[in-house]
């Protein structure tokens, strides 16, 4: 059986506070995009074994769909054997959650191919063990993620527009920009309320930010000029995406859109693509 991994990007994101538990709060709206990558899965007598057309992911058991196998298989105490074949798109560290969309897949996948019926909550209390981002592209579509961004509260209105992805060529490490942005955490505890954002004045998205600019520019200042230009070509907004390293511009006009990206074509990969 034949699936589709998608991808992601943040339209804001807010790191409220450090948890007990080492990692963060945050506050972000996931927005599902129509680009990603192709996962087959097949029954096998037993186990895990993945494949790719690319040579720099791993293919044992610190991939995440393997991870999401054995979760599932633990979850229901059976061996869900199969074979899981992935052309991938989605470049590792750029911030549009290229593995934990795979990893929400194959959880999607074995339920169809076993046909254990499995619903979506229930598969999102699973996907949590992945990682935080796995439980939003179990429905994806437009959702707010809050505490590790695994409580999720869909939103019905739809942005409609094109989005351009600019992809550097450079891996941003999530672990890294977490460790650096502690120094930038503000203590007077103001919670953007993207619920309202999004139902008042969503075209507007003067109010949307993303906490890791901060970090993430600073450091590589290519991404800031990447931001600069996409607004300058026209987007109406323009941002990094998680913790980077893709920059993504969202227009009214595709034929902006397509000029922006002629501009990036030769030094970034491009990808123009609608919201789901």
């Amino acid at each position: 059986m034949l699936f589709q991994s998608k991808s992601k990007i943040n339209l804001g994101l807010k790191v409220l506070n450090k948890r007990s538990d080492g990692l963060h709060n945050i506050v972000t709206i996931f927005q599902e995009v129509d680009f990603g990558d192709k996962i087959e899965l097949v029954k096998h007598k037993s186990g895990c074994q993945i494949r790719s057309d690319v040579d720099w992911i791993p293919l044992d058991s610190s991939n995440l769909c393997h991870k999401a196998y054995s979760v599932l298989c633990h979850e229901l105490n059976q061996d869900l054997g199969v074979k899981i074949s992935l052309e991938k798109r989605i470049p590792v560290g750029s911030g549009i959650g290229g593995g934990s969309a795979n990893a929400a897949a194959t959880l999607n996948g074995l339920n169809s191919l076993y046909n254990l019926g499995l619903n979506d909550k229930k598969l999102e209390s699973i996907a949590v063990n992945i990682g935080a981002d796995v439980p939003f592209f179990i429905k994806g579509g437009t959702q707010i993620g809050q505490e590790k961004g695994e409580k999720l509260l869909p939103i019905t209105k739809k942005l409609e527009a094109t989005i351009l992805l600019v992809i550097p060529k450079v891996s941003i490490s999530t672990e890294w920009a977490y460790s650096q942005i502690k120094n930038k955490l503000k203590s007077d505890n103001s919670i953007l309320r993207f619920a309202d954002l999004m139902r008042k004045d969503f075209l507007s998205f003067k109010f949307f930010e993303n906490d890791f600019e901060k970090i993430v520019i600073p450091a590589y200042p290519e991404i800031g000029s990447i931001k600069n230009k996409l607004l300058d070509s026209g987007a109406k907004f323009a941002s990094l995406s998680g913790s980077g390293s893709t920059v993504f511009g969202v227009f009214d006009d595709k034929a902006y859109a397509k000029k922006a990206a002629s501009y990036f074509h030769n030094s970034h990969l491009t990808i123009l693509t609608r919201p789901i």
